[in-house]
C-alpha cells in the first residue's frame, strides 16, 4: 500500500489565500509581500513629484513617477531530522514535514523563494524552492526522501548556518528542540546575527506527559543510551512542569529577540494547526 501524501490537493487549495509574514525590517532587500515605504523600482505606483524647470521652458510640466519597493526577505526553513523527531504517533517528523510542505507551498503561491534545510548534528544539503505553485512536486519528493536519524547538535548547526548564509531573513525552525547541550545559546546566536526567528516547537503528548509508571527501562532515541528509572505520579508532575518551563524559555527567547514561538502537540489536527496557532502567531496571514 502506498504511503499517504504529505498534503492532499483539497488542503492545498485552502492554503492559496495565505501569505508568509515577517516582522523585522531588513534594509536593502527587495521583493516579497510586506509593503515598504521606500521608493524605488517596482510595479506599484507610489507617488509623483512635480519638477518646475522654468515651467519646462514655459511649455510643459514634468512629473516623475515613484514606485513602491517590496522587500524580498529570504525565507529559510530548518527542519529537524534528528532521531527524536521519529517518535510519537503520528511522529513529530511526519508532522514537521507536512508543516514544511505547507509553508513552502504558501511561499510558492506568492512567488517567494523558500530555502529548505534539513539538520541534525550538521546542516544537511538543502533545496531552493521558487517559481510558483507548479514547482511544488519536487518539494514533496525532497521532503518525502528525508529520514529522522542521528543526534541533534544545535551549536555546530547554528555556526554552520551563520557562516553559510550571511544575508539576514526569516528563519523558521521546525523541531522538538531536544539537545543535551541546550538550544538556547545557539538560537540566541542566530538572532544576534540578525535573523528573525519563528520557532515551531513540536512534541508528542508522551513527550510532555509520559503515560507510564513504575520501573522503566528507557533508551535514548538519538544516542541509544539506556537509563533505568522509577517513575510515579509525583515524578510525572515534576517532569511535565520542567517541560512547560523549557517551552516558556523558548517562547521568551523568541519574543525577546523580535521573533515568534508556536508550541504544537502532534495530537492537534494538522489543518487546525495551520489555521489556528500559525495564524494567531502571525506566521501566516
Amino acid at each position: 500500500m502506498s504511503a499517504a501524501p504529505l498534503i492532499d490537493r483539497a488542503f492545498l487549495e485552502k492554503l492559496e489565500r495565505l501569505t508568509l509574514r515577517w516582522r523585522k525590517s531588513f534594509p536593502g532587500l527587495v521583493g516579497g509581500h510586506n509593503t515598504s515605504r521606500f521608493p524605488g523600482p517596482g510595479q506599484e505606483f507610489f507617488d509623483h513629484r512635480h519638477f518646475n524647470w522654468r515651467a519646462y521652458l514655459r511649455l510643459e510640466k514634468l512629473f516623475l513617477k515613484m514606485f513602491q519597493v517590496e522587500p524580498r526577505v529570504p525565507v529559510r526553513v530548518l527542519l529537524d531530522t534528528s532521531g527524536s523527531m521519529g517518535t510519537g504517533e503520528p511522529s513529530k517528523f511526519v508532522y514537521a514535514r507536512r508543516l514544511a510542505a505547507a509553508l513552502t507551498y504558501v511561499g510558492l503561491v506568492r512567488l517567494d523563494t523558500i530555502y529548505l534545510h534539513p539538520f541534525s548534528s550538521t546542516l544537511g544539503e538543502g533545496m531552493v524552492c521558487s517559481g510558483g505553485r507548479h514547482r511544488f512536486a519536487p518539494v514533496v519528493d525532497f521532503l518525502t526522501g528525508l529520514e529522522a536519524r542521528d543526534a541533534s547538535q544545535y551549536a555546530p548547526v547554528a555556526r554552520q548556518f551563520a557562516s553559510t548564509y550571511v544575508q539576514r531573513g526569516l528563519l523558521v525552525i521546525l523541531s522538538d528542540f531536544l539537545d543535551d547541550a541546550g538550544c538556547e545559546k545557539p538560537l540566541q546566536f542566530l538572532a544576534d546575527c540578525g535573523h528573525e526567528l519563528l520557532l515551531i516547537h513540536l512534541w508528542a503528548d508522551e513527550d510532555r506527559e509520559p503515560p507510564w509508571v513504575g520501573e522503566l527501562d528507557l533508551t535514548d532515541a538519538e544516542t541509544g543510551e539506556k537509563l533505568e528509572i522509577s517513575f510515579d505520579e509525583g515524578a510525572r508532575r515534576e517532569y511535565t512542569a520542567s517541560f512547560d518551563s523549557y517551552a516558556r524559555t523558548l517562547q521568551e527567547l523568541a519574543v525577546r529577540t523580535g521573533g515568534r514561538y508556536i508550541g504544537l502537540s502532534t495530537a492537534v489536527p494538522f489543518e487546525e494547526a495551520i489555521f489556528g496557532p500559525l495564524i494567531h502567531a502571525g506566521g501566516v496571514v
